[in-house]
């Protein structure tokens, strides 16, 4: 399972959540960027590829925090 090897990775929910605010951001300066070297249109493709990658990051934010949820509750039972 690819969220149990991240977790025991050390990677948290909050790092993905962090990344992906951090997809956003890098979206734009890509944008930005791309649109004063380069055309419209390959400057929104660049915006638009990095851009993706923020609802993965959420995505795995989310099975994180629901597989930390589920570590932390099966540690209160075993107690």
């Amino acid at each position: 399972m690819i969220v149990r090897r991240l977790h025991d990775a050390g990677v948290t929910s909050e790092h993905a959540y962090t990344a992906a605010a951090a997809s956003i951001g890098l979206s734009l300066v890509s944008w930005l960027a791309s649109s004063r070297t380069e055309n419209v249109e390959r400057a929104d493709r660049w915006g638009i590829f990095v851009g993706e990658w923020a609802p993965t990051f959420f995505a795995l934010g989310l099975a994180l925090a629901n597989y930390e949820q589920r570590a932390e509750d099966a540690g209160r039972t075993a107690v």
